[in-house]
């Protein structure tokens, strides 16, 4: 290979790697702002309410258990009896759950960022139905119960907007803070009246929940049949969690979805059989589904996206320059690349600071355009014409816009990414397919 054209080619290539540097912190920078920027949500979130999780309402009675067990004396071989109290909760998950709600939400700002919080307007209800001798059969007489109670599990109970009223079989009964159960977490209850000892009471339950939160909205179908049913007027949700709806509709003014599961698809029964009484049960928690209030509009992550084409732009830029300097025969200086590729790099701050006050599309476009207009106000000197500088500048624009629809195209992102450079490298290939390369380097002007 030629002197002239090695020095070229490898004077390039350094100057990219160069300009990875610049680049590499402006990442950081969008790094750092992103960190900011969860930090101020958080704190906004600390100052209302966090996400929200419901679990219930169960059905809890404590009870005192007396255990006989029949011993025998070492020394005399005599047998006796030794009581043991045992205390603990009995557990009864509803036998039909229905839970309605209605949710609106609101932006909180602080300075230049702003965090999503809903309001749930709730209507919760179902049945208890009691087992025969509360499900202890011939032991039932070993039993002696405190008064029961109703117990929901509310992970952030600060966003409780009203006054909690249970109503049961017709009476207006209280709910007081404390889930009264450390298997639910945080909470509320509602003390019951004495239960049937014999069992098979059916207990009618509806209560009103106004609740705020931010970012999820979780709830574990705890009954044997479960119905949950959320309308909002977000028009981005993700629902998440083990189980996805059965029915959906999401428009430009908002969503609705129903979920319906019953005993068979999340076993519940048998999942709380197996929790402890000291402690969050976190395979109870974990079966729950829900939906997410996330602003899809991330310009951090776009910004962080686009960013990772930059070493791409910098070598079609680059390869561009050098084309016009092998077809043209034009001298381009190493500091004239360096230049333009500087003002490839300003094109991701300006985006990144724009982003912050503005639509990202808009910031976006009036970055790309201040970058490309720069450059072919440039680039129309370097190579002596107004009209190559204008063909640079086109050319420029049309790999903005294919960025942009790269940024756009989540799912489709890697098929048009390898399509552009499978394009570009069919384009230098038909455009060079006369060239003779061992005479370029000898053909380059002084100076390039």
């Amino acid at each position: 290979m030629n002197r002239t054209l090695a020095f070229k080619l490898g004077a390039i290539a350094l100057l990219i790697l160069l300009l990875l540097i610049p680049l590499s912190m402006i990442g950081g920078l969008i790094d750092e702002r992103q960190q900011y920027q969860r930090g101020v949500l958080r704190d906004i979130a600390r100052s209302s309410s966090y996400s929200q999780q419901i679990v219930g309402p169960i059905l809890v009675v404590p009870y005192v258990r007396t255990i006989q067990q029949w011993k025998v004396r070492e020394k005399t071989g005599e047998r006796y009896a030794e009581q043991r109290k045992k205390s603990g909760q009995l557990y009864f998950l509803p036998e039909r759950f229905s839970f309605d709600a209605e949710l609106s939400t609101e932006r909180r700002a602080r300075g230049i960022y702003e965090a999503l919080l809903y309001h749930s307007d709730s209507q919760v209800s179902g049945q208890f139905r009691l087992p025969a001798r509360l499900g202890l059969g011939e032991e039932l007489d070993q039993y002696r119960f405190d008064r029961p109670f109703l117990s929901v599990g509310i992970s952030d109970i600060r966003g409780i907007r009203n006054d909690l009223r249970l109503q049961l079989n017709g009476r207006t009964l209280e709910f007081a803070p404390g889930s009264g159960t450390p298997i639910l977490g945080a909470g509320v209850h509602a003390q019951l009246p004495e239960l049937q000892r014999e069992g098979g009471q059916t207990l009618e339950f509806a209560f009103d929940l106004d609740l705020a939160g931010t970012e999820h909205l979780r709830l574990v179908p705890v009954g044997r049949d479960s119905r949950v049913m959320l309308s909002a007027d977000w028009p981005h949700p993700s629902f998440v969690g083990e189980y996805l709806p059965s029915r959906r509709e999401v428009t430009e003014r908002g969503f609705t979805a129903e979920w319906q599961t019953s005993f068979f698809a999340t076993n519940l029964e048998e999942t709380l059989q197996r929790c402890g009484q000291d402690k969050p049960c976190g395979s109870l928690l974990e079966r729950s589904f829900g939906v997410s209030f996330l602003d899809p509009v991330d310009q951090y992550l776009k910004t962080d996206r686009a960013i990772k084409y930059a070493l791409l732009f910098l070598s079609l830029t680059f390869a561009t320059f050098f084309l016009f300097e092998v077809l043209k025969r034009l001298a381009v200086h190493p500091v004239q690349y360096a230049l333009v590729g500087l003002a490839l790099a300003l094109f991701y701050l300006l985006l990144l600071s724009l982003s912050e006050h503005i639509a990202f599309a808009r910031a976006y476009v009036l970055s790309a355009v201040a970058c490309v207009g720069l450059i072919g106000f440039y680039v129309s000197f370097v190579l002596h014409s107004w009209r190559r500088g204008l063909g640079f500048a086109a050319l420029l624009a049309a790999l903005y816009g294919l960025l942009y629809g790269l940024l756009s195209a989540e799912d489709y992102a890697l098929l048009m990414g390898s399509l552009l450079v499978f394009g570009v490298l069919s384009g230098i290939m038909v455009l060079t397919r006369k060239l003779d390369w061992y005479s370029v380097g000898r053909n380059l002007p002084e100076g390039g």
